[in-house]
């Protein structure tokens, strides 16, 4: 990933870029994103595990991840005879995608602000070094 918002604006970024840019998902979390977007149903951690070929920990981490993300959902199955075990679904991309922006745009908030925090503390300074 580049290092520079201007590195980051002259790369070649490409729609699975905005899984690491805007949440500092790793490389695994975009297979398993994509994996369970291949899926018509659900998975189970094991499931992943074995359809992202690494092991059930690596898999349950990089799960927690993307659930923390708000790119996937946990959903309880019971079983008949007694027990549960949980199952993980893409979110809707439209939904993720609402997010995303309103997140995009809360930092261009925040960054305008600075920017004009920037330009009173050291605007000022340099019209009176100008004029004297």
């Amino acid at each position: 990933m580049a290092d520079s918002m201007r590195e980051m604006l002259q790369s070649d970024m490409q729609c699975e870029g905005l899984l690491e840019c805007f949440h500092d998902l790793k490389r695994i979390d975009k297979e398993v994103f994509r994996l369970l977007n291949d899926r018509s149903a659900g998975l189970t951690v094991d499931e992943i595990a074995d359809g992202v070929d690494r092991e059930r920990s690596t898999a349950y981490r990089s799960v927690q991840r993307l659930l923390s993300a708000g790119f996937i959902q946990k959903e309880q199955e019971n079983y008949e005879q007694g027990g549960y075990h949980h199952v993980y679904h893409p979110r809707d991309a439209e939904k993720i995608a609402q997010d995303m922006q309103r997140t995009l745009n809360d930092w261009y908030a925040k960054m305008g602000n600075l920017i004009g925090e920037f330009t009173e503390k050291y605007g000022d300074e340099q019209t009176a070094v100008a004029e004297s």
